[in-house]
């Protein structure tokens, strides 16, 4: 007689079963919902037109005519699909020119190009890292750093958001496990919003003699005076050594990328399984991203970048005048230098801390009944007691749209706050 475990035993009964089960009674679920229009500023959605501040399309370029022509020739030049991996025929001249406008960009030796930013990151990790190496991470990063990491079987060493304290001690204590130490982190927090202290992270790395990977994926495109991130707005390129992006942002298709010396992206090229066994990237997506990078890389790029930051600046505050909480994290050193100024980044990202779980799901359902769709953060996305909404601005929301959004908002406070009680305010 067979006894072995069912695995599908896990699906029943799990811990937020009954917590998914009240919520999509009560219709409430903030997941799932359909969009029924392109990723503008207002979309269609179920039915009724809201205001998007849940994309991360930073930039507005997804709806752009020579962005979509960019998709559109590519879509005719090679069909809809390449239908093979990289290795045997998913290779094209457009994989090419990414790749070599993208090190450009970067400024970096080589790029190599993954058909998601999740396999970016896991491909990257999977296959740099051995089970002798440590990596130390930032307990706010992106779930595909960890699956890297987890695929990889290294020893991971977590330490707590942004504090500088305990990530050199993750590294005093990396010394004594042996094998190769690597540092990753996000550039741009994608829940926080917040900018990670990459100057004193880079300082750190180079004495433990640690390299240093940066996730760019809320920061290409959006930061510095190229667009290339982060690490490029605070001047310490040099200092990192391998920069993850993705084209879901403010490149507007869908894939990933890394960039770093020709011999590490060489020896991804034939050594990483999540590049090697998975099907190339469509071609419209290729053609859109090469569309998207040019357009950043050229003069109408920096306005572009420019806009939407001033965009997120209007609207936190406007926010905060409101008396909700919004999060900006901490000031952080913008270049080696040792008198050089301390600032707080602003980021596309602004999230509005709610604190608990319920609650954050009520405002929300509360703003989507309004017309303005938010995305809803509850744990294990970010800590206990941290729910938030996500809320992100374009470079295609004009004044009179976030104008708009900001007066649901003001409504939907009182109306809340009378029925369930009072909400962080400002700090």
């Amino acid at each position: 007689m067979h006894t072995s475990t069912d695995v599908f035993a896990k699906v029943r009964g799990h811990e937020r079963e009954e917590l998914l089960r009240a919520a999509r009674e009560a219709d409430l679920l903030p997941y799932f919902r359909t969009v029924e229009s392109p990723a503008m500023p207002v979309v269609e959605m179920e039915g009724a037109p809201r205001i998007m501040l849940a994309s991360n399309n930073y930039l507005g370029l997804t709806a752009d005519e020579r962005v979509m022509k960019g998709a559109e020739d590519a879509l005719h030049r090679y069909g809809t699909g390449l239908t093979g991996s990289r290795l045997l025929n998913g290779t094209t001249p457009l994989h090419l020119e990414l790749e070599r406008e993208l090190a450009e960009w970067m400024n970096t030796d080589d790029v190599i190009v993954f058909t998601t930013g999740h396999q970016a990151n896991v491909g990257t990790l999977g296959t740099l890292l051995g089970p002798g190496d440590t990596v130390i991470v930032d307990s706010g990063d992106h779930a595909s750093i960890l699956d890297g990491v987890l695929l990889s079987k290294a020893k991971m060493r977590p330490f707590r958001h942004n504090r500088m304290d305990k990530l050199e001690r993750a590294l005093a204590r990396a010394e004594q496990d042996g094998g190769g130490v690597l540092v990753v982190v996000d550039g741009v927090f994608s829940m926080e919003g917040d900018v990670a202290p990459l100057v004193d992270i880079a300082e750190l790395c180079a004495g433990y003699g640690a390299r240093l990977m940066v996730d760019e994926a809320h920061g290409a495109g959006v930061l510095g005076a190229r667009g290339a991130g982060t690490a490029e707005l605070l001047g310490i390129e040099d200092h990192v050594d391998l920069r993850m992006g993705t084209f879901s942002k403010s490149l507007a298709a869908c894939g990933g990328f890394v960039a770093g010396p020709a011999d590490v992206i060489e020896y991804l090229r034939i050594s990483s399984r999540a590049f090697l066994f998975t099907a190339s990237a469509v071609p419209a997506a290729l053609g859109a991203t090469l569309a998207a990078l040019r357009i950043i890389r050229s003069p109408q790029g920096p306005p572009l970048m420019a806009t939407v930051l001033e965009q997120a600046r209007y609207f936190a505050d406007g926010l905060r005048a409101l008396g909700y909480r919004v999060l900006s994290g901490e000031p952080v050193r913008l270049g080696p230098a040792e008198d050089a100024p301390v600032e707080t980044v602003i980021t596309p990202i602004v999230p509005v801390l709610v604190g608990d779980d319920w609650k954050a799901a009520l405002l929300w359902r509360a703003l989507y009944d309004g017309g303005v769709f938010t995305n809803c953060a509850l744990h294990p996305a970010v800590p206990p007691g941290g729910a938030l909404l996500r809320t992100s601005v374009m470079a295609t929301h004009d004044r009179a749209v976030l104008d708009q959004a900001l007066a649901v908002f003001a409504r939907v406070k009182g109306e809340f706050e009378s029925e369930h009680g009072a909400l962080p305010g400002p700090h």
